[in-house]
């Protein structure tokens, strides 16, 4: 694992500090992790979200739609 160190002006120092100890982290590394790992999925989810909102119709959702999709629920087994 590499290091990285960063430069914080003191309100955002103390920010940082307060969200360890009420995050319970065991770091402010810990934390800046957390954060990193959140804006990962935050963007994968965002491609995911423009990959989708591209492509092409190819049904619609009407009525018949989802009473279909309701039956295949009902009718899926539980575990």
């Amino acid at each position: 694992m590499s290091t990285m160190n960063i430069s914080l002006p003191e309100a955002l120092r103390a920010f940082v500090d307060t969200q360890v100890s009420e995050r319970g982290h065991g770091s402010s590394g810990e934390y800046v992790r957390e954060l990193i790992l959140a804006d990962q999925d935050r963007q994968h989810l965002r491609g995911l979200l423009l990959g989708g909102a591209g492509s092409p119709t190819t049904a619609g959702a009407d009525v018949g739609y989802f009473a279909e999709l309701r039956l295949r629920a009902q009718s899926r087994p539980t575990t």
